[in-house]
């Protein structure tokens, strides 16, 4: 399987953060933007020449794993961050 490597991207008051799979030019994104000193995360795209990898997945436990170190909320706009939080009660503390 291939290797998955994400990287945040900060921008000041918005970022992203990105899925790169080894072998491919294709990049998975989630886009956030910080609104009353939360991020609101807006977008998760995987392109299908990568999907099917769990790359959204990653993506969100990326800015989970965030949250939880910087102390921030999240604000789950996306629809795929929103099912992500129902499936993980353990993550209330973090939605904002």
């Amino acid at each position: 399987m291939e290797s998955v490597t994400i990287t945040r991207h900060d921008l000041g008051d918005h970022g992203e953060y990105h899925a790169h799979v080894e072998g491919s030019a294709h990049i998975g994104r989630l886009t956030w933007e910080t609104r009353d000193g939360a991020r609101v995360a807006e977008h998760t795209i995987v392109p299908p020449e990568i999907g099917g990898r769990g790359i959204a997945g990653k993506l969100v436990d990326a800015l989970i794993a965030d949250a939880q170190a910087q102390h921030f909320k999240v604000v789950p706009e996306c629809s795929y961050v929103a099912a992500a939080f129902g499936k993980h009660p353990e993550w209330a503390d973090l939605r904002g």
